[in-house]
C-alpha cells in the first residue's frame, strides 16, 4: 500500500496553503505513489486533536508520515509523539498558546474569508497538547530567520537535538520552499522519483 503523507497547514490557512501545493504538485507532476492529504483543520484546537488522533489510529497498518508549518507544524509535533511518526517542521509555531494571545477575538482566514473567533478556552487546549519532546531525531525542523511572525530562535531551541536546517533572510511562509521538497521526501523515505517508487 502506498504511504501516507499529511501536510497540515497552519493558522488561519487552509488547504490552498502554497506549500502544501507546492507537495501536491511535485507528486502529481512525477506520478509519486504516494497518498498525499491535506486535511482542512478545524479552528479549534481539541477538535484538531480528535480529528488527526482518529486519522492516525484508523491508519495505523499503513505508514504515515507528516509535514507542518507554522501552527501545523506544532500538530505535527503532536502526532508525531503520539503515534511515533516521522514528521518535518517548517518555521512551526513553538509555546502557541503564548503566541496566540495576540489573536485573541475574530481572526478571518486567508483564502476564504471565513471568520473565526479565538477565545481564552482555545488557549488553554493548547497548552495542555504540548508535552516535553521523547524523540527529536524523528523531526526535521526548516526555519528562516527572516521570519516576521514567529522568532525562530524558539524553534532552535525547542528542537535542538533535531536535524535542524537555519536558513537566513526568507519570511513565515519560508521563501522557495519547492526547491527543499524532494529532499524532505527522501528524508521521509518516500519516493521521490516515479522510478523509485512503486507500491509502497
Amino acid at each position: 500500500m502506498k504511504p501516507v503523507l499529511f501536510y497540515l497547514h497552519g493558522f488561519n490557512s487552509s488547504p490552498a496553503s502554497w506549500k502544501a501545493q507546492a507537495v501536491a504538485r511535485y507528486i502529481a507532476q512525477r506520478d509519486l505513489p504516494i497518498d498525499y492529504r491535506v486535511p482542512r483543520l478545524p479552528f479549534v484546537p481539541d477538535q484538531v486533536n480528535e480529528m488527526l488522533a482518529q486519522e492516525m489510529t484508523a491508519l495505523r497498518d499503513r505508514r504515515v508520515v507528516l509535514m507542518g508549518s507554522s501552527m501545523g507544524g506544532f500538530y505535527a509535533s503532536c502526532m508525531a509523539e503520539r503515534f511515533d511518526l516521522q514528521a518535518v517542521l517548517i518555521n512551526p509555531a513553538v509555546h502557541p498558546h503564548e503566541l496566540l494571545r495576540a489573536y485573541l477575538g475574530e481572526n478571518r482566514n486567508y483564502h476564504d474569508d471565513e471568520v473565526n473567533v479565538l477565545e481564552e478556552c482555545h488557549i488553554e487546549q493548547l497548552r495542555a497538547m504540548e508535552r516535553p519532546l521523547q524523540r527529536p531525531s524523528r523531526f526535521w525542523v526548516l526555519v528562516q530567520a527572516g521570519d516576521e511572525t514567529l522568532d525562530f530562535r524558539l524553534a532552535t531551541e525547542r528542537y535542538r537535538a533535531a536535524r535542524l536546517s537555519i536558513e537566513p533572510g526568507g519570511s513565515h511562509g519560508f521563501d522557495h520552499f519547492e526547491r527543499h521538497v524532494p529532499a524532505l521526501l527522501a528524508w521521509l523515505r518516500l519516493p521521490v522519483t516515479a522510478a523509485a517508487g512503486g507500491n509502497t
